[in-house]
């Protein structure tokens, strides 16, 4: 098989049989081998019943139906599973992202060798109460994850080798990251794309402005997971080493000082009354509990039932 569209989708009835339509026209001009694959994300609406009307008419048609509503990153993430096609094509079911685009990026991937390829909304039909959050967590996006070329991590358009979304997992709302989660399982070539943004036809956009910070949040979490999942001890570690040392100064700070008022004769300074005590005290304190967590970090990953899962491409 060519090509799996994969579409999560929640409350898109409306929608659906307009952008099936023209995925079909887009398949049937250049003659691919397809499969579409709905997967419906708790629909209040009618959406599986449209999803069910689309099988009937057509056997490039798939469907999946949750019992209710787990997120956009659940849903590709089971729609990855059941993908057939070499290449697999993700957009949203709101008829923003254009089924024109599947061509070149189809021929992107099986030409030109790229692992994946990501959509550039580069003009966008959003209010600057979008825009503007958007662009800065891009640019945050591109720092922390080291993929320079990409400027809109979240476009649902995106194209991927199979193997690419055979070996990454998607969850919680990892979906905005997978270009990064693609890098951290082994595939560097990920190339981009302006594709053409359209404005919405039908409903309203079901995602609200803690989007923004669940982002955040799951950038941090995926960083620190990439860089010490495997060995936290090198991050507790050397800051605890570091907190404990801080420590230690002070704490020789706070006795220096007693000793020469003691050698001085004079025995009224107490050791509490200076800052340096609880600048030691408190970094010690620190420092000994970032040890520990360390020491439990690395306890669970080397009883963690993927400690050794790392992706092999080939064998012989």
């Amino acid at each position: 098989m060519d090509i799996s569209v994969v579409i999560p989708l929640y409350n898109e009835a409306e929608s659906l049989p307009e952008l099936f339509s023209w995925i079909e026209r887009v398949m049937k001009e250049h003659n691919y081998t397809y499969e579409v694959i709905f997967v419906n994300d708790g629909s209040t609406d009618n959406s599986w019943e449209v999803i069910e009307g689309l099988k009937q008419r057509s056997p490039h048609v798939r469907g999946i139906k949750f019992r209710r509503n787990y997120g956009k990153s659940p849903g590709l993430h089971c729609g990855f599973q059941r993908a057939n096609g070499d290449v697999v094509i993700t957009m949203d079911a709101d008829l923003q992202d254009s089924p024109d685009e599947i061509p070149e990026l189809y021929r992107m991937i099986t030409e030109d060798g790229y692992d994946l390829v990501s959509g550039w909304k580069k003009k966008r039909y959003d209010p600057l109460s979008k825009t503007i959050p958007t662009k800065l967590f891009n640019a945050t996006a591109r720092k922390f994850s080291g993929i320079k070329n990409l400027h809109d991590f979240n476009c649902g358009l995106k194209a991927y080798k199979n193997v690419v979304i055979k070996n990454i997992e998607v969850y919680n709302d990892m979906h905005r990251y997978i270009p990064y989660l693609a890098k951290i399982a082994g595939f560097h070539k990920i190339g981009e794309k302006v594709v053409k943004h359209q404005a919405r036809k039908y409903g309203t956009t079901k995602f609200g402005l803690d989007r923004f910070v669940n982002g955040y949040l799951d950038l941090i979490t995926l960083w620190f997971t990439s860089k010490f999942g495997k060995k936290p001890m090198h991050f507790f570690g050397l800051w605890g080493s570091i907190m404990f040392f801080i420590g230690f100064i002070a704490l020789v700070i706070v006795l220096s000082m007693k000793l020469i008022s003691i050698y001085s004769g004079d025995l009224r300074p107490l050791v509490t009354s200076s800052p340096y005590f609880y600048i030691s005290l408190t970094a010690m304190i620190l420092g000994t509990q970032m040890f520990l967590a360390g020491f439990i970090g690395e306890l669970i990953s080397r009883n963690s039932p993927n400690r050794n899962n790392y992706k092999i491409e080939s064998e012989i």
